[in-house]
């Protein structure tokens, strides 16, 4: 894979003890040294203009204001420093760049994979909120439709995050030329994600939530993206598809209680590119969140492992009970 990567970013300073913090790129990057056909572009910053369109203007003077006179608490959780609005401005950078490389094309080993923090699904078009100040994908999906040499009408973003991405939601969530589907696991932060929400207006049917139960794991995973959410993208016909790729539904990771192995991110994965192959659609991935150091790592290189050749393997068991009524229910919702 070719993964967008600016030391920049690492100069986004939360605090010893915060979970989102700089070794997670640099576990990230250890992690990547043994694998083959590792290639790191640096893409350029992404413009004020750029975050403009997702984020409202009296937002943004007051975040690049309080970062660059210092920073602080944004919120209890949400940390800045001095350095965080320039580093908030490479990592939307490098989601544009992966989104670009993939509307021109590339795929297969050159899938683009943009490593950047802060993260981002959960910045609203107003406020920043749980660690994101800039919302990354949102950047990435509205420069390409912005972009006339890009002939991309119709975007796609996948969520696997253990945590819902409001604000990618809210931020299309009444506009018909984005389709956001997200996986989450239920009642964790920041509560928001009910298989009700849907869509309003022009936005109507563009909107999926897989709300899953503590101790969902690979087959549960496989059977919403397989039953619900890869039909439903499928049906939208994205030009481009964006994975807001968080791996903290991983079982060991410290601050969920999903159950998704190491091997359950190569297999979405693979379901991905397969679902990106068969409409057509540009594919990149994006990072979100995953907070366990060595499983962050590992579930990175198993994504670029899928896409260098290494068949994924298929789970044993069967998704559970209560998952199948969550894909039914969905399936119902969204005339499936």
């Amino acid at each position: 894979m070719r993964f967008g990567y600016s030391e920049t970013c690492l100069d986004h300073d939360t605090g010893a003890r915060h979970p989102e913090n700089p070794d997670r790129l640099r576990a990230i990057r250890e992690g990547l040294k043994r694998k083959h056909g590792v290639e790191y572009v640096e893409a350029d910053p992404a413009s004020r203009e750029a975050v403009g369109a997702v984020h409202e203007e009296e937002y943004v003077e007051e975040v690049s204001s309080f970062c660059e006179s210092g920073g602080g608490n944004w919120d209890p959780d949400t940390v800045a420093s001095g350095n965080t609005w320039a580093a908030a401005l490479a990592a939307a950078g490098q989601a544009q760049w992966a989104g670009e490389r993939a509307l021109a094309g590339e795929d297969g080993r050159k899938t683009p994979f943009a490593l950047g923090r802060p993260p981002g699904h959960h910045a609203v078009a107003d406020d920043a909120m749980g660690f994101c100040f800039v919302n990354n994908v949102a950047v990435a999906a509205q420069s390409a439709l912005d972009d006339d040499d890009a002939d991309a009408d119709r975007i796609a973003v996948f969520d696997w995050d253990v945590h819902h991405g409001n604000g990618t939601q809210d931020i299309f969530y009444e506009r018909g030329d984005v389709f956001y589907a997200s996986i989450h696991e239920d009642g964790l932060y920041p509560g928001t994600g009910d298989a009700a929400e849907t869509g309003i207006g022009d936005g109507a049917g563009t909107t999926l939530n897989a709300s899953l139960g503590a101790g969902a794991a690979d087959a549960d995973y496989l059977a919403v993206v397989e039953d619900a959410v890869g039909p439903a993208i499928e049906r939208f016909d994205p030009d481009l598809l964006l994975v807001s790729a968080g791996f903290d539904a991983h079982r060991h990771d410290p601050i969920s209680r999903m159950r998704v192995s190491t091997e359950g991110y190569a297999l979405m994965t693979d379901r991905m590119r397969g679902l990106a192959d068969r409409t057509g659609a540009g594919l990149a991935f994006v990072l979100e969140g995953g907070y366990g150091l060595d499983t962050l790592a590992e579930g990175v290189a198993t994504v670029h492992e899928t896409f260098d050749g290494r068949p994924p393997i298929e789970p044993d068991e069967g998704p559970k009970e209560g998952t199948e009524a969550v894909v039914d229910d969905l399936r119902d919702r969204l005339d499936l």
